[in-house]
């Protein structure tokens, strides 16, 4: 089956449906859900093929979730931290195999950890209003460099959405549109690559039902969320994903 055994297949189907459950809630870490769980399931080489679809599918289901007006009306307000992303993906993709991993990995984890918690004790952090274009832009590099080199670009985003206050729906939908730009690179990469094949495909393609299921299942929970609660729920997955990338830079190191 797909060139995995049937255990692998259906653990696979759970934890897809449980990122998808968590994307749909939050907006964002499935990618880090399914990796962290595949590797311990499946070959590296695959777990990175299985999750190349659902993210690229359910990235544009949170991206036009409010239709093609609201999207693009997001793109439109947040261009200038899209174009950063995009131009400083392209930028840092170059660096790679120049910079070490790890350190890229706690560079990028702690400050993240750092600013959830500081939120979640009850501290704010108000960007003044004339320097939130400047806040903007820098947060876009900042993901565009880290982007190219660890394939990772959302955590300063979510950063920037947080401190400006944007609506909770809106930041769903920013974060989908920046989010499926990146799925969009990706599967572009590894169709060409080849670890996209017959067999990885087939399987990641299989994967968007419960990818889906679980999605839909998030959105219900996130329109029940106050905009308290989804705040909350937003820093206390940034702690973890801040802490994901920390464990990632030791477990490079060791």
């Amino acid at each position: 089956m797909f060139g995995i055994e049937a255990w692998q297949f259906w653990g696979a189907v759970v934890i897809t449906a449980f990122a998808g459950f968590v994307k749909g809630a939050v907006g964002f870490a499935m990618p880090m859900i399914m990796l962290s769980a595949f590797g311990s399931i499946l070959p590296a080489t695959t777990a990175l093929a299985a999750l190349i679809l659902p993210t690229l599918l359910t990235n544009t289901q949170q991206a036009f979730r409010q239709g093609p007006q609201e999207a693009w009306g997001s793109i439109c307000r947040f261009r200038l931290h899209i174009s950063m992303v995009v131009i400083f993906i392209c930028i840092s993709a170059g660096f790679v195999k120049v910079l070490p991993q790890p350190v890229m990995y706690v560079l990028l984890g702690a400050p993240i950890v750092g600013f959830a918690l500081w939120q979640l004790a009850g501290r704010s952090l108000i960007l003044p209003l004339h320097h939130r274009r400047r806040a903007e832009a820098v947060t876009g590099i900042i993901g565009g460099l880290y982007g190219g080199i660890s394939g990772i670009w959302g955590p300063p985003l979510i950063v920037y959405l947080l401190s400006v206050g944007v609506d909770k729906r809106e930041q769903v939908r920013v974060q989908g549109v920046v989010f499926l730009l990146g799925a969009v690179v990706l599967t572009a990469a590894h169709l060409t690559s080849g670890i996209l094949n017959a067999q990885t495909f087939s399987l990641s393609l299989v994967l968007c039902i419960p990818a889906f299921a679980g999605m839909l299942a998030g959105f219900g929970l996130q329109d029940r969320l106050d905009v308290v609660q989804f705040r909350r729920w937003t820093l206390v997955l940034l702690v973890l994903t801040g802490l994901n990338l920390v464990r990632r830079a030791f477990e490079i190191w060791i």
